[in-house]
């Protein structure tokens, strides 16, 4: 074959073979891939990758963007490309098990009825048509869950969001609540009376109310809430103990001050239960109730107070506690996605053992200073004075919540007690039955246990995060216990997953250039901006002084005296120059931003061709400086 023929044919011998292998290799890859991100953004959690392989019948994910209108908004365009990798990397793991497909809803097309059935939000935009931009996920029953809009402020939770809706499609029937509680509003059914929590709570779940005088827990309860519990006898504590073992999953909201147990006049106080703790679960778990309430001059909740002759003002209460987002676990899925404050009434403190075995997480703390009041003082309608008065600041935040993470060990460790039977007889033989169904006594975790602690019972009520008028919430009390809800009742895989990284790249180099030179110059242009309003303020007013009616603007300075025409020539340069230093400001503000900008597309455009041409170079002169042969 001639050096002619040659080249061609194996040119195309390479394509070929390229073609083949590319054919053969695509199917035997297809799940393979490398994730380089700093942050892992393309790998899956180990939980999802459990509850996916784990599906029993096949799920169908169908991803709704409307992508026309999501191009003129540059935050949503990048989720969406987001979204649409995370479902692909989801899709590599779950094979025939999971089928993802997008819908593109046009208006008036199939596709938009489709998501409006689906209960897919229509969001209005400044063009004619609305931007959809949601998940609906079906299963094999006609079972459908729906994130009716995919927020990209919430992209921290994304996988835990997609993770949970496939779990709750593998198991449709709604997790079992069981709730225990002496507080009035968390009684009943919670359909047509009770806080919003438990009203939340009976939408999505199935609820059972447990007895103060309970003789068993509800079977197959996947969730236990005690909120403000009632004072528990041996058999009551050791039935907690035994759930808590084998199931795991428990909220428990205690209070050192109580402020809506039942009754609310101070000579009720003795007939209150003040009052409730973790009694002797605490020192197995490594966690104690303070005896004192919290207070918080920090974080103190802006509150309606008297000031004197029938007149109301505003006034931070430090016995209040406005939690705000920085002093809350950015990590946890609990509260990662919370925005708005946690309110507290009266909270406590919980006081972690720091040589316990078992893991604790803080999700929520006071500020750096906190101080202790008397439960019996904090009960009361104390005023933000009285508060102030009793304030003794003490180094260190306290902690409000706690996650409990782990395996646990009994409470019991000489096994189950005998219970306390009712006086009556009837009575007495129903709580023997209820007994006699409970499971043999165990005294390690069958399952590694995942707690919610609180310090506060009084955060359920209304009145500190709803505004009762429309039913609208000002903070995020509610919030926060539904996540604890949703993530405790769900998949056990699901409590592997942590709020991920954004997948948002902040230049943070810029961002620091301009605190940088917001520092240096913030000064400067506040001086020079109120020296400014006042040189016009000054100015307006002489030349109110020197118009007179009927007279051409030109004659404008005609009723001044030569001081005030001096003056008002000097305020006239004094503005002009004040104008001109401002500008000189702004552009000293931009001029490091800016020549870095200059830098980035400098070294973009001409940097690829001058170190290509510097190779050039290179080999061209190691090429002249070998000796000739």
């Amino acid at each position: 074959m001639t050096a002619r023929a040659f080249l061609p044919a194996a040119t195309a011998l390479l394509i070929a073979i390229f073609i083949a292998a590319t054919l053969i290799l695509q199917p035997v890859l297809r799940g393979a891939r490398a994730d380089f991100t700093e942050t892992n953004l393309y790998t899956l959690s180990d939980g999802t990758k459990n509850v996916i392989g784990s599906l029993e019948e096949p799920v169908d994910l169908t991803f709704v963007y409307t992508r026309r209108v999501g191009q003129d908004y540059p935050a949503v365009r990048a989720y969406a490309t987001r979204v649409r990798e995370l479902l692909d990397a989801y899709k590599a793991v779950g094979g025939a098990d999971l089928r993802v497909r997008e819908i593109d809803p046009e208006p008036f097309s199939e596709a938009e009825d489709e998501a409006l059935a689906a209960g897919i939000v229509a969001v209005d935009t400044d063009g004619t048509d609305p931007l959809y931009f949601g998940l609906i996920g079906r299963n094999t029953v006609d079972d459908e869950r729906v994130i009716p809009f995919l927020a990209p402020e919430q992209e921290e939770t994304l996988e835990y969001d997609l993770t949970r809706l496939i779990a709750r499609l593998d198991r449709p029937e709604p997790p079992v609540i069981g709730v225990l509680s002496t507080l009035q509003g968390m009684s009943g059914d919670g359909r047509d009376s009770g806080y919003t929590f438990l009203q939340e709570i009976a939408k999505s779940f199935t609820l059972e109310q447990i007895d103060e005088d309970f003789f068993s827990l509800p079977e197959e309860m996947d969730l236990l809430i005690m909120v403000h519990p009632p004072e528990l006898n041996e058999w009551q504590a050791w039935l907690i103990d035994q759930f808590i073992l084998r199931t795991g999953r428990a909220i428990i909201l205690v209070d050192p001050a109580a402020k809506t147990a039942q009754g609310s006049s101070f000579a009720a106080l003795n007939d209150r239960q003040i009052r409730s703790d973790l009694g002797r679960f605490g020192a197995r778990w490594g966690i104690t109730l303070s005896e004192e309430a919290v207070a918080d001059t920090q974080s103190a909740l802006p509150i309606q107070a008297e000031a004197g002759e029938g007149r109301t003002t505003v006034l931070r209460h430090p016995l209040y506690l406005a939690a705000p987002p920085s002093m809350m676990s950015r990590e946890s899925l609990i509260t990662a996605d919370l925005s708005r404050t946690v309110n507290f009434g009266a909270p406590g403190a919980l006081i972690l053992d720091e040589e316990s075995p078992i893991d604790k997480e803080v999700l929520i703390e006071t500020g750096p200073a906190p101080s202790w009041i008397p439960a019996d003082r904090a009960v009361t309608e104390l005023s933000p004075q009285d508060t102030l008065e009793l304030y003794e600041a003490k180094d260190g935040a306290k902690a409000l919540a706690v996650r409990v993470h782990g395996p646990l060990v009994t409470a019991f460790p000489d096994g189950a007690p005998e219970p306390d039977m009712p006086e009556d007889a009837v009575l007495a033989e129903l709580a023997r039955a209820e007994a006699e169904r409970a499971l043999p006594h165990i005294s390690t975790s069958d399952r590694d246990a995942e707690l919610l602690i609180v310090s506060d019972a009084d955060m359920v009520d209304d009145g500190l995060y709803v505004n009762l008028e429309n039913a609208t919430a000002f903070a995020d009390n509610g919030s926060f216990l539904m996540n604890a809800v949703d993530v405790l009742s769900g998949d056990a895989n699901l409590l592997s997953l942590r709020a991920r990284s954004s997948s948002r790249r902040p230049m943070t180099r810029v961002e620091a250039m301009r605190d940088a030179a917001q520092e240096r110059f913030f000064d400067e242009q506040a001086r020079l901006e109120s020296s400014l309003e006042e040189s016009q303020a000054r100015l307006e007013e002489l030349q109110q002084v020197g118009s007179t009616d009927g007279f051409f603007e030109g004659d404008l300075e005609a009723n001044l005296n030569e001081a005030e025409r001096t003056e008002l020539a000097q305020l006239r340069e004094d503005i002009v120059e004040t104008r001109s230093r401002l500008r000189s400001i702004e552009r000293d503000f931009r001029r490091e931003i800016d020549g870095l900008e200059y830098w980035l597309k400098f070294i973009n455009i001409f940097g690829g061709p001058i170190i290509i041409g510097a190779l050039g170079v290179f080999v061209w002169w190691r090429r002249r400086a070998r000796p000739a042969s």
